[in-house]
């Protein structure tokens, strides 16, 4: 009874495949009645400026060869061809566009530059079946990109891509009309940038002794020796690629932190040379530990570079001074995130500094340090991106800022007058899972798909003036789970195809049902393409809710593929007996395992499965007097008391719901007054996110949820451990009766120094209510 993926999108092509389904979706599409046949050979005629008709026809003419098999040559001059090339203004006060015009004739591309004509051949592309005759409907296209800047970004530092995948991603790009490939190219486990006047950042810098197995910290180490570098040569190469694509490559050197691999090779450059290079508590390592090592591990090191040595920023603008060489972008983005200042506090060097240039912290001393380099950046005619770390302590002249730790950075940028990319990890970092039902590892995080297509880059907070300091948005994909070229495919589709829709098209123009359709046919190009998509768009979706009278849970079902067999189906659970409904004839296991209960239901594309914990406060009416942060809002209040308790950490982050800076305060109605014996509240800590464990916990007792009072009996066991990502808080020995429990969990506050995000807002993550 189970279809396959395939059969069914071979399905929905033969149902759209005389309709126009372009992503991202163009500003004007009027189809007409009629079609146009490309034959096996045709021909193309252009009126574009000679000097640059070359690269524009090559293109064309080997993508066409090798996506749809067609030969294409030139017509004599003066001759009509197939498809003929104008150039002329277009109606957008100077704004690239272009029109595109299928008739009886062929077909017919204006544009005002070059770089809209590249884009209409992409339009043009998705106009051509897939299959069987190659029969172009009539159709009208009018087009322009809503953002200037849409950016693509991939970190080669912690694993290794070949040229060979480069210049693949960048075709990625191209065929979905992005224009910014930002590279990252250092960090601190692998320098990956030749740089002649220092041969040991690849020499020595370029390589790792072994690479931690599994999530951090990780269960052992492979102890195999990973790296790799681009010769300048293979640099210019994929910067020339690139730049035939009409895309800009942004290299990515970073500092003043995530600098371990150039102090591997030139330990001169830490505060502190001699000193070996740290080793996080709990990960595995091979080889030597003594001396400066590049790292084996993920995470945010103390060793960075020292703010206080001469030393240390000639030797940067050494290196930037031959990466400038190799990239034409005006922009250079150099990092700046994630600096811890621990070993600055310690350095008599940088304090030194700190003193002479009347910096009151260490905070002002990284303003410093990226103040200096855009400085000599501003000189050579180049401009400083950073992350929105580089806000901290004064943002440098003519900077950039990615806003990377969600929207706020941004909105403070804009509104002080700078330039911003807006790149927020929720929902653009692609590292982050597509999928609820975990295939392989990942840094942790749900950005699903519907996530990336709803996300809007001009925040909400700023007016029309401000927002036009918005340059366009990025996807940003860290690679410490991503050791393949096919897993980079996996966590890239089909999201890349959403997120060039949200930076393409006109906002009034996205339609997420709409997308849907023509996402199907898309599906059929990642096969021509031979690409490795993600299939969670066709995953089983499951939510649990509340019953009408808050004695039981409802586990509801859904199914895209919408096949009766799973179109929808609710499972309760009522404390004394199961009930399955709407489940036909598919095969489904119940497990029962001591006090938990484990559903397990077959679809014919997933497999979904949820364990509840059952409890007295399990499916009872909640109410939090303040709501979480939109970034994690969970299922809202009912999170606490769902009857799921977060197992996996971060990676389930829907499990919690999260509040930045703020206090959780939470009153559970058990529906009568109920005798019991204890209280536990369930949170997550991980403070490499920022995400902190509760300064402390209360909780009261009331009849009527008006009255609360203090118990009278129990003792609090403190925060405790709770497999190794999760802490517990439990009120116990007690003896307890009240129909009402107002529970109580104060945030940590400022995170303190020598962490990461020293002196920001700490996260709280708050799961399960238990009350027993």
């Amino acid at each position: 009874m189970r279809s396959t993926i395939s059969l069914f999108l071979l399905l929905c092509s033969v149902i759209v495949s005389a309709q126009v389904n372009i992503i991202p979706q163009p500003v004007e599409v009027k189809q007409q009645t009629g079609v146009y046949l490309l034959k096996d050979k045709i021909t193309v005629s252009s009126v574009l400026p000679a000097h640059n008709w070359p690269r524009l026809f090559n293109y064309l003419r080997d993508e066409m060869k090798m996506q749809f098999n067609i030969s294409v040559t030139e017509s004599p001059k003066g001759v009509k061809g197939d498809i003929d090339f104008f150039m002329t203004r277009m109606p957008t006060s100077g704004k690239p566009a272009y029109q595109l015009y299928v008739t009886g004739e062929g077909v017919s591309i204006k544009s005002n530059f070059d770089e809209p004509t590249f884009h209409a051949i992409q339009t043009l592309f998705q106009l051509i079946p897939l299959s069987g005759k190659k029969e172009i409907p009539f159709v009208e296209i009018f087009d322009h990109a809503r953002f200037d800047y849409r950016g693509m970004h991939l970190d080669v530092a912690r694993h290794f891509f070949p040229v060979s995948f480069i210049k693949r991603y960048i075709d990625y790009l191209a065929y979905h009309k992005f224009n910014t490939f930002h590279w990252h190219l250092t960090d601190d486990q692998g320098w990956r940038i030749e740089i002649k006047k220092y041969p040991k950042l690849t020499s020595v810098g370029g390589w790792r002794n072994g690479t931690i197995i599994g999530r951090y910290p990780g269960t052992g180490n492979d102890r195999k020796k990973h790296g790799g570098f681009y010769t300048q040569a293979e640099v210019k190469e994929v910067v020339k690629y690139a730049a035939d694509r009409f895309i800009t490559v942004i290299p990515e050197i970073e500092m003043p932190g995530h600098a371990s691999a150039a102090i591997a090779a030139h330990p001169v450059l830490s505060c502190f040379p001699e000193g070996p290079t740290p080793i996080p508590k709990g990960t595995a390592w091979n080889g030597s530990k003594s001396g400066k090592q590049v790292q084996q591990t993920w995470g945010v090191f103390d060793d960075v570079f020292c703010a206080g040595k001469e030393t240390t920023f000639y030797f940067l603008e050494d290196v930037l001074k031959e990466v400038m060489a190799l990239f034409p972008s005006k922009y250079i983005h150099i990092g700046g995130d994630e600096c811890p200042k621990t070993n600055w506090k310690k350095c008599v060097l940088c304090q030194r500094r700190m003193k002479e240039n009347k910096l009151k912290d260490e905070h002002e001393l990284q303003s410093y340090f990226i103040q200096r380099i855009g400085k000599y950046l501003d000189s050579n005619g180049r401009t400083l991106i950073g992350w929105d770390e580089i806000l901290e302590g004064g943002l440098a002249p003519n900077a950039v800022v990615m806003s990377w730790r969600g929207e706020q950075g941004g909105i403070d940028a804009a509104k002080q007058k700078h330039k911003v990319i807006m790149t927020p990890g929720n929902p653009v970092y692609f590292d982050h899972s597509q999928t609820e039902n975990e295939d392989s590892v990942t840094i942790g995080g749900f950005n699903p798909i519907e996530k990336v297509y709803a996300y809007e880059p001009i925040p909400k907070e700023l007016n029309e003036e401000e927002a036009k300091y918005i340059m366009g948005a990025q996807a940003n994909l860290w690679t410490e789970y991503i050791k393949n070229t096919k897993k980079v495919e996996y966590m890239l589709f089909p999201r890349m195809s959403a997120l060039s829709e949200v930076l393409w098209s006109t906002k009034e123009n996205r339609n997420w049902e709409d997308f849907q359709k023509r996402l199907l046919v898309q599906f059929k190009r990642y096969e021509l393409w031979n690409t490795n998509y993600s299939k969670a768009y066709f995953d089983l979706k499951a939510k649990v809710i509340p019953s009408e009278d808050y004695d039981r849970l409802i586990w509801k079902i859904e199914s895209r593929t919408k096949e009766k067999f799973i179109d929808f189906r609710i499972i309760e659970y009522n404390g004394v007996t199961d009930t399955i409904a709407a489940f036909d004839t598919e095969p489904t296991d119940i497990f029962t395992i001591g006090s938990t209960q484990e559903i397990l239901v077959f679809g014919s594309n997933s497999t979904i499965k949820q364990k509840f914990f059952f409890n007295k406060a399990t499916g009872k009416k909640i109410t939090i007097t303040k709501e979480p942060d939109s970034k994690y809002p969970g299922d809202g209040a009912f999170t606490l008391v769902n009857g799921v308790i977060n197992e996996k950490g971060f990676d389930r982050s829907k499990e919690f719901i999260g509040f930045s800076g703020e206090d959780c305060e939470a009153i559970i109605d058990l529906g009568a007054k109920t005798d019991f014996k204890q209280v536990t509240v369930n949170t997550l800590t991980r403070t490499s996110s920022w995400i902190w464990p509760p300064k402390y916990a209360d909780f009261m007792l009331s009849d009527d949820g008006i009255n609360f009072r203090k118990p009278d009996t129990g003792i609090f066991s403190d925060i405790e451990p709770f497999m190794g990502r999760k802490t517990r808080l439990r009120w116990h020995e007690g003896s307890f009766s009240a129909r009402y429990i107002k529970v109580f969990i104060k945030n940590w506050g400022a995170i303190p120094a020598g962490n990461p995000g020293a002196g920001s807002k700490a996260w709280l993550f708050v799961d399960e209510i238990e009350v027993e």
